[in-house]
């Protein structure tokens, strides 16, 4: 029983040689080396079928990720396709450098009559192949440059919007237009021959839109600041001008034409405008100063033209040659009368208004004089 036993074990054991001696050879012979090969090929092809069997795999492999890659990558519509192509890419890359450059017009003819196949690699299919992964590489990279650009783009023009909505001043309102600008230009520049270019198309009209209104409302506004602001020279230069009365009737006349210049300005912003309140504030003010200005320029005029009449008075009341002393007194006291009233016309803040009180004083003593 025990001779036996140790008869199976022997044999069990030269037969586990036997095979891993066999296994070592076909792994020998299916090295991808032509001296090798081609000897076995002729006198014992079925060695080898494993290496047969796994380039008619890697063949078969790459043609058909190639097909799919191309038809993802070059018909895509939406990064997905993209996506899996690059992985389909990166597989047929994998599967074509596994085939053996010495396979290359290289027909196994006991596979081919085993297995019926049809295939054979040519050169030329090989380099198209590969000429095909290569530009559907640079694709998928260029492809990947563009969304990443395209993002990047995108993520500024947001928080370019997001500046202009917070800023609190002028200058901050525009440093955020300018970015927002720089922002739709970047993405108007990427190519337009990859999908995020397409994409970056079709959303462009919507971002420039967007853009357009707020820097039309961000215009309107900067021109409503401006107004004011010019309407607030005017005024100074206006309020300036009419410190220290009294003034002549040009002076008043040209102070007047400042308001009036503040006033046009102001008037010209229009009720949609975001600065229309505050003009509408301001207007009210410059109105009633210039409603201050006429009336003391009016006052100047009228005080002037009494003056000049009163003076007018007492050339003719001087001009006189009495010859009834009675009528005289009678006539001069009227005509006295007559001047003091004049006189009285000129209105106090004027510059007619202190030669006017010397005359009236004047006036007034002789009259005290000739009445009784």
């Amino acid at each position: 029983m025990r001779i036996f036993t140790m008869n199976r074990l022997s044999k069990i054991a030269w037969t586990g040689a036997i095979l891993g001696s066999m296994a070592g050879l076909v792994w020998v012979v299916n090295l991808p080396y032509p001296m090798i090969r081609r000897p076995v090929a002729r006198t014992a092809p079925i060695l080898l079928l494993p290496s047969y069997i796994q380039m008619d795999h890697n063949y078969r492999q790459t043609i058909r990720n190639v097909e799919q890659a191309d038809q993802l990558i070059n018909n895509s519509t939406s990064a997905a396709d993209f996506s899996l192509g690059e992985e389909k890419v990166k597989l047929a890359q994998t599967h074509l450098d596994k085939l053996p450059i010495w396979f290359l017009g290289y027909e196994p003819k006991f596979y081919c009559n085993l297995f019926s196949c049809s295939w054979k690699f040519t050169l030329d299919e090989f380099e198209s192949a590969r000429t095909n992964v290569a530009r559907m590489e640079a694709k998928v990279f260029q492809e990947k440059n563009a969304q990443i650009e395209l993002k990047k783009a995108e993520t500024a023009l947001n928080q370019a919007k997001q500046q202009y909505q917070q800023a609190a001043t002028l200058t901050d309102k525009q440093n955020a237009i300018a970015s927002w600008q720089t922002a739709l230009d970047h993405i108007e520049q990427i190519p337009s021959a990859t999908l995020a270019g397409q994409t970056a198309k079709t959303k462009l009209i919507g971002y420039q839109r967007d853009f357009q209104q707020v820097v039309g409302f961000a215009a309107d506004n900067q021109r409503t600041g401006s107004l004011i602001g010019a309407a607030q020279e005017f005024a100074f230069a206006a309020a300036q001008a009419a410190q220290n009365p009294p003034h002549t009737v040009a002076e008043w006349q040209q102070i007047q034409k400042l308001w009036q210049q503040a006033i046009a300005r102001l008037e010209q912003i229009p009720l949609e405008d975001q600065g229309y309140l505050e003009a509408q504030k301001l207007l009210a003010t410059y109105q009633t100063n210039l409603g201050v200005i006429q009336t003391r320029s009016s006052a100047e005029a009228e005080s002037m033209q009494a003056l000049e009449e009163a003076q007018r008075q007492i050339q003719r009341l001087l001009a006189n040659t009495p010859t009834d002393a009675t009528i005289d007194r009678n006539l001069t006291i009227s005509q006295l009368q007559g001047i003091i009233n004049q006189l009285n016309k000129v209105q106090s803040g004027t510059t007619s208004y202190s030669k006017a009180q010397e005359l009236l004083r004047s006036a007034q003593t002789k009259l005290q004089q000739l009445q009784p």
